[in-house]
């Protein structure tokens, strides 16, 4: 079982180095890429340490690689070990998240009932077989209540361009990317059969996704489980929309905006140029870029299930890159991604910055310039 979740990408490792050297814990801490591998490699790695959960499967690591190791691949394969046997220590905010997530199908424990609340108000329909796209909201923003905006400003620019969209509601269950980087495959795979299942019933075609994990297990992971369908990000499908002429944005917000690229959304699956053009295409908004951008991204630190692990001040990857929006002289951190704007907003509410940087989905931005 390790080898099929990825252990086998060991034998390619030539211990050169260059992931631990790329790592952005590197700018807060070390973080033992290479030897956590080798140890790996020489059978006696370290499953009590908090180490093995500290990767966010940013990429950045896979990207210089010059053998192409997916060294990704390995983690997930090495938590599967501690996961799926109980063989070493697992952070209790993931092992609370993950019990969650298997007993109704989300990771804030809620009901599956109230998976669609955060549409009320805004006369979101329920898919049925007639309806033309799916949008699929990403449990963040249907649980949070601070980050449910999210889905609200998609939703109402979907319907102010007439968009003939709907929502599953409880027959959603977290499409589990995170869940299989923390190393519980099997999870993995009944929430992936659950939601295929669902889709299929439902006849679905078209699935727009306000989060890149989604949109990367929908594109990549589910094809290999037998669910094909079209999938989109959501600011993919808005840009279309403007492109189109289905959306006109016309009110000038007036406001110096620059764009973090998430990491599933940038290095795993290289959009880069729509998010910026659909910032650009706004009335108003003037776009600067951050010191590390696109390819070399800083990623947030949620990914990898870390975003359900606590992350102790002086150690958190959100805050440096908030440092770097600021050096922008930015009004506005715009993001593309759930798991940023829960980190990003901690982070500008914790270094007291709240009153000088704003963050904001992409999507809340085209909704203001309608």
């Amino acid at each position: 079982m390790v080898v099929d979740a990825g252990g086998g990408a060991l034998n390619q490792c030539i211990q050169c180095g260059l992931c631990t050297g790329t790592c952005p814990w590197n700018l807060l801490r070390s973080f033992p890429t290479r030897r956590l591998i080798h140890q790996s490699q020489l059978g006696v790695a370290d499953f009590e340490g908090e180490d093995l959960w500290t990767c966010a499967t940013c990429r950045a690591c896979v990207a210089v690689c010059p053998r192409g190791v997916a060294i990704i691949d390995i983690m997930r394969a090495l938590r599967s070990i501690v996961v799926e046997y109980g063989a070493g220590y697992c952070p209790e905010g993931l092992r609370v998240t993950m019990k969650n997530i298997a007993s109704v199908g989300n990771p804030f424990g809620e009901p599956p009932e109230r998976r669609a609340e955060w549409g009320e108000g805004l006369n979101v329909s329920t898919f049925s077989r007639r309806t033309d796209v799916l949008y699929f909201s990403c449990c963040v923003p249907a649980y949070d209540p601070t980050v449910r905006r999210v889905a609200q400003a998609t939703a109402a620019v979907l319907k102010k361009a007439g968009v003939d969209f709907g929502v599953l509601g409880a027959r959603e269950s977290c499409c589990g990317e995170s869940v299989r980087k923390a190393g519980n495959e099997s999870l993995f795979r009944t929430l992936a059969q659950s939601n295929i299942a669902a889709f299929t019933e439902h006849g679905v075609k078209k699935i727009v996704v306000s989060s890149p994990h989604c949109f990367h297990t929908f594109r990549n992971e589910y094809p290999d489980l037998g669910g094909r369908f079209e999938v989109m990000h959501s600011i993919q499908y808005l840009l279309q929309l403007v492109r189109e002429g289905r959306l006109k944005l016309a009110k000038d917000i007036n406001l110096r905006v620059t764009y973090h690229d998430p990491c599933y959304l940038g290095r795993h699956n290289e959009v880069y140029d729509e998010p910026r053009e659909l910032l650009e295409s706004i009335p108003g908004v003037e776009l600067v870029e951050m010191a590390d951008n696109r390819e070399s991204s800083l990623c947030c630190g949620g990914g990898g299930g870390r975003i359900w692990q606590e992350s102790v001040k002086g150690e958190r990857l959100s805050d440096l890159r908030v440092e770097q929006a600021l050096e922008t002289g930015a009004q506005v951190l715009a993001i593309a991604c759930p798991y940023c704007m829960q980190n990003f907003l901690d982070s500008v509410i914790s270094m007291g910055k709240e009153d000088v940087l704003r963050v904001a989905d992409i999507s809340e931005l085209v909704l203001e310039a309608l």
